[in-house]
This record gives C-alpha cells, structure tokens and sequence, in this order.
C-alpha cells in the first residue's frame, strides 16, 4: 500500500492507503471523499478529478497527454501543478504524494 494525503476543499488533511496500480482519483474515491466527482468514471472525458499536486512530486508523474492537457484548459483553476488524478497511477515512487482537491468549476 502506497500512503497518499489528500487536501480538501475546506483544507482537511486526510490520509488515505492506495494500491499499486490503482489511480489516485480511484484511491480518493474509495477513501471515501465525495467532493471529488470523477463523473466519467476515470476515462479521461471529462476534468471533474481535478487536483493540484505537491512540487515535489512533479517530477515523479508520468507525462500529461494531449487529452488531459486540453481537459485541464476548460478549469479556470488550473495551475502548473494541476492534474486529473485519474491519469495518477498509484506506485511506490508516489508514496507521501500529497494532492489538493481543485475548487469546482
């Protein structure tokens, strides 16, 4: 188990355990943290899991496809550290990643 700490909208700190291979959006979800939507279920279609990642953690994550790249543009609150957690896959190279929950658009 890879150990992940979310960041609510109201600036909770929660702590959560994912496993390998699993995405961050799904461990986030399983976590039982409602306010990320993942309406799409994880498939890239839509940016409703949202999140900005801790800097220190940029350089761990897989490149941004085109997809989630044209995704994140439709968020007036993406930043340089803005990703869809459904494209995060869960590895031992994550463990202590932590993420906000990006404002809803």
């Amino acid at each position: 188990m890879v150990g992940i700490t979310v960041i609510t909208r109201e600036g909770e700190s929660v702590a959560l355990s994912g496993e390998t291979g699993l995405s961050v959006m799904e461990v986030i979800r399983d976590g039982g943290i409602d306010e990320l939507l993942a309406l799409c279920g994880g498939c890239c279609s839509c940016a409703t899991c949202h999140v900005h990642v801790a800097p220190e953690f940029s350089d761990r994550l897989p490149a941004m496809s085109q997809d989630e790249d044209d995704l994140l543009d439709s968020s007036s609150h993406r930043s340089a550290l803005s990703r869809l957690s459904c494209q995060l896959i869960v590895d031992e190279s994550l463990e202590g990643l932590t993420v906000t929950i990006a404002a809803e658009d």
